[in-house]
């Protein structure tokens, strides 16, 4: 197994950071022990007998004597109550420990703190959920402390219990964590439940990272190691913002998180992430200087491994992102993606890995005919580390690529410079793409009609059986035999009728695998396309509820039946989308082609456009809007550079993005996108798109390219920049507002402050917003050649590429407005 191991910080390294080790040893001793006199509260005490219920409206809470936490019941699923402590004067009120993670209670569930001092956690229905293990101990009162501690309390003012002592992912400024003292990550992003990650000081003094054996709590492999062999006794959190480890006599052994933060000035908090990577954070207690999300000011990423795909390398189990999935490191973590041809097993869950959408290559005797039927999909700087089961050198890729095709149990194959190839069968595992990465990885997928010849040599026979079955019945019998032709033929006719119906019906659309929805299953899951979502030109998009999909939630998209071109623009959408597979676009679950109906089925998005949310009333903060604007450049790129069929969107606006639940933006309405054949760069057609995303190409009759979509992503990066749109009327004294001809002189007389309204956050990182502004105008360029393509783009957002100074991108944005 590969481990990357933090060595000690030597005493003579700390003398030299410090100049001097006297200084080191009292600056120490000042920051271990002046901290914790500022202890002492008066305690809001928690009498015997009090309870709290868990209520859908109630507020109801046991809060520190500085508000700063609270103690209660929040609802973090739907009926699902999390017993918990949080940060309560902050807006999302973050969570930092609770009792019953890993099973929820429903509304009307009650603790309370008994008159024999006992502290139980019962749900609605009266069963014990979780109880403080404190009996008999003499518990007189409670209390929510400030320091995010809940205690119980004893006649002699002594803890009997505290939160403390069992932390769940995160621990808190005066927190320590023991020998054999273990932090579990959550499950994901929203659900709290124990995960796959876990963050121990063992027994040996060592503190690591490691995997557990999912669904137990049991390490599997360490991925991250602070040693501190034998003598390692206590990781603690002081209050000046340190975490370090400390010997059994108290002296320190090494420094976790060595930057020292106010807590006059900030909260603070250390948390295991979902994603496996343990984090400092830190947020301003002053509302005016907050941009509304925690700051992290350490991470095990700061050190060694720096990438936490490349550094999980599991004998067993998937890796940081599940088996058959591949993770890249970005600025907020680990991301995980499936290969084209797989797709999420669980779309909330990327972590739990990826499955197969076609039908596997079989081992028969037809092994070698199924051959064409499945081809490569090339991911560079990929590697799916173990797991391998052969390995063959000094070959030609050609060599392994065609030694993986015809072996029916090769499902990808790694191949480097060194003309080396290792075959992978199901599931391959520890998937990651990361430019450390020098080979790439082969993942052998159906062809886009290899998925749909299931049944075909079944139902033949099928109807051969049936004929031959009433042939033998009514071969006995001379009187009969004259009817044997008749049957036949009706046997025969009524099968290939059905059959034309059905095609009829349900034309196969080539290149795509999507259900085939009946006109009457979308009327009843729309309730008679009652819900209206949203109309555009040619379609109006409705809310549907899918009953032969657990009651989930979709977007029925109908084409206006009186539109000469909606045949057209149906089997362009189905086309463009139908063969892609990425987080960032939204996924055609499938369609209705009956009659005159062209309807086409989505995943529904709760948050709606970003027009509705960029432009209304409350707009997503600065980090989010940065988020997004990365979000729609992947799946740009994808659409541009990765996806099997090279697609120009031709129609990218705010309108045409939309936002799921947790704000994950996601690029949609592919009625005017355009394919691009493997060898076509460029194209000539009639104007696509909507007023003021245009590039100049289509006024000027030039060859379109990829670069249209580039410049209508530089209009958008600005209207998600300033968060207001780009066209706006103006007082009649005043001409219109054009947003990229303002943004580019408060550009170059450095005034972008100017444009924000009621932006304080972004106010406060101009830097990075003159760097984004930068990169919107590059885009936006007259000149198709100077705009960089979507692959450049992206890296510039992602702060991997410099941003250099923009040209004037001209006038031409007003004259065609």
């Amino acid at each position: 197994m590969k481990k990357k191991t933090l060595q000690l910080i030597e005493t003579e390294s700390l003398c030299n950071f410090a100049m001097a080790c006297p200084l080191i040893n009292l600056l120490f001793f000042l920051l271990m022990f002046l901290p914790f006199s500022t202890l002492a509260q008066t305690s809001k005490n928690i009498s015997l007998g009090s309870s709290l219920t868990a209520l859908k409206d109630g507020d109801l809470s046991w809060p520190s004597p500085s508000g700063e936490f609270a103690f209660g019941f929040r609802e973090v699923a739907k009926d699902g109550f999390l017993l918990a402590i949080w940060f309560d004067k902050i807006p999302n009120q973050t969570i930092v420990w609770s009792a019953n993670r890993d099973k929820l209670v429903p509304k009307g569930s009650k603790v309370e703190l008994t008159a024999d001092g006992e502290f139980i956690l019962n749900d609605a229905s009266g069963e014990q959920i979780w109880s403080a293990e404190s009996a008999g101990s003499g518990v007189a009162y409670a209390s929510m402390l400030n320091t995010g501690n809940f205690v119980l309390v004893n006649r002699s003012s002594s803890n009997v219990w505290e939160s403390f002592s069992h932390p769940t992912d995160t621990i808190l400024p005066s927190q320590t964590l023991n020998q054999n003292g273990i932090l579990y990550a959550r499950y994901t992003a929203t659900n709290y439940s124990t995960g796959r990650f876990l963050f121990s000081l063992k027994p040996d003094g060592n503190l690591v990272l490691a995997t557990t054996k999912f669904p137990q709590n049991t390490p599997n492999e360490e991925y991250w190691s602070m040693e501190n062999p034998n003598i390692g006794f206590q990781v603690i959190f002081n209050q000046s913002g340190l975490i370090y480890v400390t010997a059994k006599n108290g002296s320190l052994l090494s420094t976790i998180s060595s930057n020292m933060v106010s807590m006059k000035d900030f909260y603070q908090r250390a948390t295991l992430e979902y994603n496996g990577v343990f984090r400092h954070y830190v947020y301003p207690k002053n509302t005016s200087s907050s941009s509304g999300r925690w700051n992290m000011t350490w991470s095990t990423s700061s050190y060694e491994p720096p990438n936490i795909c490349t550094s999980i390398m599991e004998s067993r189990g998937g890796g940081a992102c599940g088996f058959n999935s591949f993770c890249t490191i970005e600025d907020q973590g680990p991301t995980c993606q499936c290969p084209n041809g797989y797709s999420f097993i669980d779309p909330e869950d990327e972590r739990r890995g990826c499955k197969q959408n076609f039908a596997p290559q079989s081992c028969g005797e037809t092994s070698k005919e199924e051959t064409d039927l499945f081809e490569f999909q090339e991911l560079k700087n990929a590697n799916c580390w173990g797991g391998d089961y052969a390995l063959f050198e000094s070959v030609s890729e050609d060599w392994c690529r065609q030694n993986c095709l015809d072996d029916c149990f090769c499902a990808a194959a790694v191949y480097n410079s060194g003309g080396q190839c290792w075959k992978k069968r199901l599931p391959f595992s520890n998937g990651a793409i990361d430019p450390s990465n020098t080979g790439k990885t082969l993942i052998k997928v159906g062809k886009q009609n290899s998925t749909v010849k299931c049944g075909t040599n079944t139902e033949k026979k099928d109807h051969k059986t049936l004929i031959l079955f009433g042939s033998a019945i009514l071969s006995g019998s001379g009187v009969l035999n004259f009817l044997l032709p008749l049957i036949t033929y009706l046997v025969v006719s009524r099968s290939y009728s059905r059959k034309a119906k059905v095609s009829q019906t349900h034309p196969v659309i080539s290149g795509v695998n999507l259900k085939h929805f009946t006109y009457e299953e979308l009327n009843n899951a729309t309730s008679q396309f009652k819900e209206e979502l949203g109309r555009g030109g040619s379609a109006i998009v409705f809310k549907g509820v899918l009953a032969s999909d657990n009651g989930k939630s979709v977007a029925v998209k109908s084409l206006d039946a009186r539109v000469g071109e909606n045949d057209l623009e149906f089997k362009a959408e189905v086309s463009a989308i139908g063969r892609t597979n990425h987080r960032n676009l939204v996924q055609l679950l499938g369609f209705c082609y009956e009659g005159e109906h062209r309807i086409l089925v989505y995943e529904f998005m709760s948050n709606g456009s970003l027009a509705g949310v960029l432009f209304g009333e409350s707009m997503p903060n600065w980090y989010q809007r940065r988020q997004i604007a990365l979000e729609i450049a992947r799946g740009l790129l994808y659409l541009h550079e990765e996806s099997s069929s090279q697609i120009i969107h031709c129609d990218i606006k705010p309108q045409n993005i939309l936002l799921d639940d947790s704000l994950t933006a996601k690029i949609s309405d592919f009625g005017l996108a355009k394919l691009l054949r493997i060898d076509q760069t460029l194209t000539m057609t009639r104007i696509r798109g909507t007023k003021g995303y245009v590039a100049p190409e289509w006024f000027k009759r030039l060859p379109i390219t990829a670069k249209v979509d580039i410049y209508s992503y530089g209009i958008l990066l600005l209207e998600i920049i300033f968060c207001r749109k780009h066209f706006e009327a103006a007082a009649e004294d005043e001409g219109p507002t054009i947003l990229a001809d303002w943004a580019y002189d408060c550009y170059k007389q450095n005034q972008l402050h100017q444009l924000f309204k009621n932006n304080d956050e972004a106010m406060h990182d101009m830097k990075m917003v003159e760097k984004y502004v930068m990169i919107a105008i590059w885009c936006i360029q007259e000149d198709p050649s100077l705009r960089p393509n979507m692959k450049k783009v992206t890296l510039m957002l992602e702060g991997t590429v410099e941003v250099s100074a923009p040209p004037d991108p001209s006038s031409f944005i007003s004259s065609i407005l």
